[in-house]
């Protein structure tokens, strides 16, 4: 035997039992948190913290919520309140609780063919772009942006169809890709577009009102439905992210100098 392959051996192993030994939680989140950047100074501070490898999936909140009930993740972080209020009633989550908010944003092309900046109101902008059948780029996803959307054309009285209304099954990121390149409308979190605002030349055309605020909760998966599930270190992931440190790298978050999300949990 080479008198290296002793400790070559060791080494190995101990790398294989570190390995074997690192604790994984399954966290399902929207592609807005991805798509933002937030994850990325998010949760190297958070995995120091737990000495745990997140494993994240981005999906839309519909099909997180599905992963949730199913009993595929551990917690979620997502933003369709409506659904996550079924999804708690069900049993399948517990401990929902605020982490952050921002708002949703119309977006379209800076010469607004439909004329949605001269809007009275949202319904009126929705109007306007059905009504002038001006490309309108929906993510239909079951996301909560998507949900969002669907909600903001019952208001308006639309039924959405046509060759001018596109739903693409994307994330958000892609969204704004495919409206950019089609110089179409959409809806988006500030978020993210704050993140592609460079990248794209779409404008905000309607924002700013109560009706698209966006807020984020996370949501523990029930142990009781799903024993096998990390509850203690989801619960501990819940705990940092709604904690001084966590909900002080959201409010620090900045792209270009804006905030792209705001913490809901106080904190000294």
């Amino acid at each position: 035997m080479n008198k290296y392959s002793w400790l070559i051996a060791l080494t190995l192993s101990s790398l294989s039992a570190s390995i074997q030994a690192e604790e994984h939680l399954r966290l399902a989140t929207t592609t807005s948190t991805q798509d933002s950047g937030l994850l990325e100074v998010l949760h190297p501070a958070l995995e120091a913290e737990l000495q745990v490898k997140i494993d994240v999936i981005a999906v839309g909140s519909g099909k997180a919520l599905k992963l949730g009930e199913n009993g595929d993740i551990d917690v979620l972080l997502v933003h369709d309140p409506a659904a996550e209020e079924k999804f708690i009633a069900a049993g399948f989550g517990v401990e929902r609780q605020p982490v952050m908010h921002n708002d949703f944003v119309l977006l379209g092309p800076a010469t607004d063919p439909a004329g949605v900046k001269q809007s009275d109101n949202l319904a009126d902008a929705m109007k306007k772009i059905a009504g002038t059948s001006s490309f309108f780029i929906s993510r239909g996803d079951e996301s909560g942006t998507h949900q969002k959307e669907l909600q903001l054309w019952r208001a308006a009285g639309v039924e959405p169809a046509g060759k001018w209304y596109l739903a693409v099954g994307q994330g958000m990121g892609a969204v704004l890709k495919i409206a950019n390149d089609k110089l179409a409308y959409t809806l988006a979190d500030r978020g993210t577009y704050l993140a592609f605002r460079d990248k794209i030349e779409l404008v905000i055309v309607f924002a700013g009102i109560p009706e698209l605020f966006n807020p984020y909760h996370v949501i523990l998966v029930n142990p009781e439905k799903h024993p096998h599930v990390k509850y203690d270190l989801a619960k501990r992931y819940a705990d940092f992210i709604r904690g001084k440190e966590g909900q002080k790298i959201i409010r620090e978050f900045k792209i270009g100098g804006e905030q792209l999300f705001y913490p809901d949990v106080l904190t000294q």
